[in-house]
Formats: C-alpha cells, structure tokens, sequence
C-alpha cells in the first residue's frame, strides 16, 4: 500500500508495509547512491510498546490447575509472536503495588502489536489482568550527539542498540521537556545534552534506551535503562539532577524497576 504525500512535500513519503521509507533512486534518478542510501537507512524505524499489567487478586483464588493452564495459554500466544519481534519480559511483583508484569515489545511493523494484543486478549487470563500503564513509541536518531562519539553508543542510529544478554534490572520511566526547552537555540542545548553525557560516560554500568512519542502518546519520550547495578543508577540519576539540563525536565515519573524474568517465571509470581 502506497500513500503518497502532498506534491508540496519535496521528501514525498510514501506507506510501506506499515513503515514509512523517503523515495529511492528510482524515484530521484538525479540524486547520488550514496545519498540515497543513507536517507533509507535513517527512515528505518522500530515501533517500541512497555506494557505494565496489574493481576485482579481475585485470580489468585482460582484453583491451582485452572491458574496453571491460564498461564500455559497465555504464554503459548506469546510464544507465536515471539519470531515477528523483541520480546523481553519483567516482573514488578513485590516491587510496585500498581503493576506486577512488564512485557517490552519491539517490532517492525505496528500490525505486529496490535495483532499480539489482540490475541492476548482473547486468553482466560486476561480477563483478570488490568492495562495500568501503556507506553508506545518509535526509535530515531539522536539529535544532540553533534560530534559525540564513542563506541557502543546509544542514539547514533535509528533502531535501538539492545544488549546481546538482559540485565537483571530495567528502569523504565516518561519523560517530558517543558516548552521553554524548545525555545532555546539548539546550540545551548546541544551543551547542556553534552554536559548531560559526560555524566552518563561516569556509570558505564548502566545503558539507556531512548524512544521518541512526539504526536503518538502522552510523552514525548519513553527511556529505559538497563544494569546489574541499582545502586549505580541511584547514584546516576542524583548526578543528572544537577545537570543545566534539569530545569528543562517537566515530567519524569512514574519509574518503573523490573526484574528481568523469562516469561513463565514473571507469569508464576503472579500467584
């Protein structure tokens, strides 16, 4: 399916496949391979979901058997999807009294999304699990890295950069800027997002996510840091609350801490 954009538009987006990709060479023969190539590599995106789930507690005083098959579908229906996109599955039990379950989606396609949803909903157990918290995203570049560079590092293309092994914990949390910080000249916040950098390169231990929601949610930005160090993200976010940055931040909770769990072991903890 092709959608084409206003004749105005001189970038002439079009639809494919549920992404969205500039015109290749064949639709501007005068400009060069290399130019072209690197415009497609920059559309490539991924449509990013953290989805937070609270259990009813009625569900836990459902017999152990009928318990044990509701978490056996539920996990089957995931496990069909598991090929079409990242999945990557947490528990909150014990550690939020608003959400025991966290699944982090990743995906090509937003089909892919709504189509795991979908099904998911038709399984027993989740009639007794509750949507608490839903935060939906797409991945881009960074547009403060200027010439930042370093190896491994987060924002320099646009898809994430995920670990080749989970880290027992994430951190998930929105985030939104106050419209001040938009008024700013780009030059005196490209030195504030540099200063905050230099405070990041401090904990090497801790890696961020970053996720872009302008126009399709709530935020503006879903970030997510992954680490086997609590205490080292502790002592991280007191360092960025000192940065020049810090009064440009309008909205940063509610925070997430997760433990990273394959997913029949965060189905168990929920009774």
């Amino acid at each position: 399916i092709y959608l084409q954009a206003p004749e105005n538009d001189e970038r002439r987006r079009y639809h494919v496949c549920g992404g969205w990709r500039r015109r290749t060479q064949n639709d501007y023969n005068d400009r060069g391979t290399h130019a072209v190539e690197e415009t497609v590599a920059e559309e490539r995106r991924q449509y990013v979901k953290y989805n937070f789930y609270k259990v009813d507690p009625s569900w836990r005083r459902l017999g152990q058997e009928l318990r044990r098959s509701q978490k056996e579908e539920f996990a089957a229906v995931v496990a069909e999807h598991a090929n079409g996109m990242v999945l990557r599955s947490y528990s909150l039990v014990g550690l939020r009294a608003d959400a025991d379950l966290l699944m982090w989606l990743i995906a090509e396609d937003v089909e892919e999304l709504h189509g795991l949803a979908a099904q998911l909903n038709q399984t027993a157990l989740a009639g007794y699990l509750d949507l608490t918290h839903s935060y939906f995203a797409l991945t881009r570049r960074s547009p403060y890295l200027g010439g930042h560079r370093h190896a491994g590092q987060e924002g320099t293309q646009s898809t994430l950069r995920l670990s080749r092994q989970e880290y027992p914990y994430l951190i998930v949390y929105p985030f939104v800027k106050t419209h001040d910080w938009y008024q700013l000249p780009q030059i005196d916040r490209q030195r504030m997002m540099g200063q905050h950098f230099a405070v990041g390169h401090k904990y090497p231990g801790v890696r961020i996510n970053t996720t872009y929601s302008y126009g399709l949610d709530d935020q503006e930005h879903v970030v997510s840091f992954e680490t086997a160090d609590l205490g080292q993200f502790l002592e991280l976010v007191m360092d960025l609350r000192e940065s020049a940055a810090r009064p440009y931040t309008l909205r940063d909770t509610p925070i997430f801490t997760c433990l990273a769990r394959p997913l029949d072991e965060a189905l168990d903890a929920l009774g």
